[in-house]
């Protein structure tokens, strides 16, 4: 456990903690329906502020769009501390979310402890589970946060597709490269 009362991550192969989060869309979102109903179900943490979330926000919700026919879903959530981010507030997500036409549900985790539980530290974090909740890849996005145009790897996409194939891949686990969450 670290200064800020967080375990390590979740390794590839264990399940992820339930949860009961509120949504931007007035909603309690538990995580154990999600896996039942999707084939996957890739946890992302995310921040209102983050250069690197905002960058990645059109691939996010590209990668929703082309996967969502086949039983896959996103699901933001905001952990940080809203004494140190401000722009993190509940109010604040919802309007982020509105602007940004967001194509996935956004949860505030208040207490931080989903994201303890999960072990994020950065945002965008990923966190990809299969349907009976186990971590099958986490870490990033793809290879490049600045340039779209230039990635190499694309380790979302190829995880879910590989995971709804039923294939093995690598790699399960990468560097997640971000803004450090706000702990309290």
């Amino acid at each position: 456990m670290n200064q800020f009362g967080q375990t390590k991550p979740l390794s590839v192969g264990d399940r992820a903690p339930d949860f009961e989060l509120p949504g931007v869309d007035s909603e309690v979102h538990h995580l154990t329906p999600y896996c039942q109903k999707y084939q996957a179900v890739a946890t992302i943490f995310l921040s209102n502020t983050c250069p690197i979330v905002q960058g990645y926000l059109e691939r996010l919700k590209h990668l929703q769009n082309e996967f969502q026919s086949q039983g896959v879903v996103f699901i933001g959530i905001n952990a940080n501390d809203t004494d140190k981010a401000p722009q993190d507030s509940f109010e604040k997500m919802k309007t982020f979310a509105t602007e940004h036409d967001l194509n996935f549900p956004y949860l505030r985790d208040p207490s931080q402890d989903v994201a303890r539980s999960f072990g994020a530290t950065v945002t965008p974090e990923v966190f990809l589970l299969d349907r009976q909740g186990f971590v099958r890849y986490h870490g990033a996005i793809d290879d490049n946060p600045q340039s779209p145009e230039t990635v190499q790897e694309f380790y979302l996409r190829d995880a879910i597709a590989a995971l709804l194939a039923n294939r093995d891949f690598t790699p399960q686990s990468t560097e997640a490269i971000g803004c450090a969450l706000q702990w309290r």
